[in-house]
């Protein structure tokens, strides 16, 4: 068992977070975590459905399928906020009502796949449009999408679920590509996609029949993890795909 976080320290005496996905498993874990943090001032929670608003936290809608919405909710951030240090993108689509992942080629579906790559690529690509010019030009911030290692293409032994690790495999290109555009502007700036491991949300419960006890992972737990790295993390990791343990995965 470890021990919570009671501030990012690697931020300096005070720092601004949006957590987009606030109402998710992770997303939500990691907006609790925030608002117990000694440092962080203020946190905008953004979200399909706005959570409510307690203390630090704001809340608004966002939806990652439409770029306008996304526009809206970094002009809200920006006027919450003033400056933003810290933006998590916790958001995922593997399976609804509509979608399962696929176990063979004959099962894609193209609209499917355009839903998985709207949502797990251009979504987080859009965010990093918006929000990146808000952030601070000195000092360090950090931008971290949750990605997957389902995604590296290197590590991809066992076949599958076609449109989930071609859309991860996209963002983490976008991640890769976005870092060193941002590099130019901050040189302490950080681009990061994180491997959360599997943990126990509506996006992973039909598939955790094969994953050992120990290795299925709470999100609070999840998202104390995915903190201890960012708090760590510096420019020298940026645009790498770095797991819940602080590991760098092939891409």
């Amino acid at each position: 068992m470890i021990l919570p976080l009671t501030q990012l320290s690697s931020f300096g005496d005070t720092m601004n977070a949006v957590v987009i996905g606030a109402s998710g498993g992770i997303g939500s874990s990691m907006t609790s975590h925030l608002a117990s943090m000694e440092n962080v001032r203020r946190i905008v929670a953004l979200s399909r459905t706005p959570i409510e608003e307690t203390g630090k936290i704001s809340s608004h809608h966002i939806d990652l399928q439409n770029a306008e919405s996304i526009d809206v909710a970094a002009q809200f951030a920006e006027t919450a906020l003033q400056d933003i240090h810290l933006v998590i993108v916790a958001t995922g689509l593997l399976h609804d009502q509509a979608m399962q992942p696929e176990k063979a080629m004959r099962q894609i579906n193209g609209d499917n796949f355009a839903r998985a790559m709207a949502v797990n690529a251009i979504g987080p690509a859009l965010v990093i449009k918006h929000f990146t010019p808000l952030m601070p030009r000195t000092g360090k911030t950090v931008l971290a999408v949750v990605s997957a290692r389902v995604g590296s293409i290197s590590d991809n032994y066992l076949g599958g679920w076609y449109a989930y690790r071609a859309s991860k495999a996209a963002v983490n290109q976008i991640i890769r590509t976005g870092s060193i555009e941002i590099a130019r502007k901050n040189c302490d700036a950080v681009l990061v996609a994180l491997h959360p491991g599997t943990t126990d949300t509506n996006l992973s419960k039909p598939f955790q029949g094969g994953v050992a006890q120990e290795r299925l992972f709470s999100p609070t737990y999840s998202a104390e993890c995915l903190l201890r790295v960012i708090e760590r993390i510096t420019a020298s990791m940026s645009g790498k795909l770095i797991s819940w343990d602080g590991s760098v995965l092939p891409y």
